[in-house]
């Protein structure tokens, strides 16, 4: 009678829906639910919203945004921010061009993800060896990059009209443009990293508490690095599929990108604080604030509702990590 008892407690135990569950599907899943519900609205409001060509164009417009968000979100997991990949952007995008034009057109769009990688290196060394936030550290290294693309160019546009040079940013296969290809297998790579691998695992237990995974002999430092390196790569294949679409290296591109790589991080769900996150999410806060911009596009909407409405979605994303920390 006694263990009958127990188990239909422990049954609407299990039943009960608990504001602690409520908050951690939400926490999970609430950029899903909000890009359903964007979808369904926008499709209401406007007849070209839900095409095909729309969409894909919502995806390829933004893929180079969406693969250095899905990077960053391991750099966030593992406790950090990393404020210089928009001028690492830059200088991949000038260095892409540069080379592209000096060498081999291939050899630019090569080098472009590899350079990158190199200035995330020294992003993370910088910050292990300096012991400095990785806030300031980049925020300072952003701008010596910035300075680095500045003198690439010289302070002028390269434009490279070569049609090897473009496929990567134009080409389709079928009706989806290859850079969105290149997207989704980043993002499919990265996802197999984080939850799949040790690497991934040695990221979360550095980001969730680095003390408890230094005593377990974890090497902080090392990860620290290669999730800065990763974040760095990636932005320079960014810059890549960017340069080759324009057909255009420029020292100004990717001025803001960082912060709304943030924000698309954020969006998604992953804690501001570390140690907890997904890149699919990443992925689809880029997604959530590509659909903001687009349908007040669409309907012609004074911009100032938009600027309003991505803030208060980036607030209320960070106070459900907040209130997620807490508990």
């Amino acid at each position: 009678m006694s263990s009958s008892r127990t188990s239909v407690e422990q049954g609407a135990r299990r039943g009960r829906i608990t504001a602690a569950g409520v908050a951690r599907f939400f926490q999970t899943y609430a950029v899903a639910v909000m890009i359903v519900a964007l979808i369904i609205l926008l499709s209401f409001l406007s007849d070209s919203f839900l095409t095909v060509q729309n969409l894909i164009n919502i995806l390829n417009q933004n893929t180079p945004l969406a693969i250095m968000a899905a990077a960053m979100t391991l750099v966030i997991i593992c406790g950090g921010f990393d404020l210089s990949v928009g001028a690492i952007f830059a200088v991949g995008s000038v260095a892409a061009a540069a080379i592209a034009l000096a060498v081999d057109p291939l050899a630019g769009l090569i080098a472009a993800p590899l350079i990158g990688a190199g200035l995330g290196f020294v992003n993370g060394v910088t910050i292990v060896t300096l012991n400095i936030h990785s806030f300031l550290a980049t925020l300072a290294m952003g701008l010596v990059y910035r300075g680095i693309a500045i003198l690439i160019t010289g302070g002028t546009l390269v434009p490279v009209r070569l049609e090897a040079f473009t496929w990567l940013g134009r080409d389709r296969i079928g009706p989806i443009y290859i850079a969105v290809i290149v997207m989704v297998a980043f993002a499919v790579l990265l996802t197999v990293v984080l939850n799949r691998s040790t690497l991934g695992r040695r990221i979360f237990a550095v980001g969730g508490n680095e003390e408890a995974a230094i005593l377990s002999g974890i090497r902080t430092r090392r990860v620290k690095i290669i999730a800065f390196s990763i974040n760095g790569f990636a932005a320079g294949l960014a810059a890549a599929i960017a340069v080759s679409r324009i057909s255009l290296g420029q020292a100004t591109a990717g001025m803001g990108m960082e912060l709304e790589a943030i924000a698309a991080v954020i969006i998604g769900g992953t804690s501001i604080y570390g140690g907890q996150g997904a890149v699919w999410r990443s992925v689809a806060g880029v997604i959530m604030l590509a659909l903001v911009n687009n349908g007040f596009n669409i309907l012609n909407a004074d911009p100032f509702y938009k600027d309003l409405t991505t803030g208060l979605i980036i607030v209320a994303a960070v106070a459900i990590s907040a209130s997620g920390r807490k508990r």
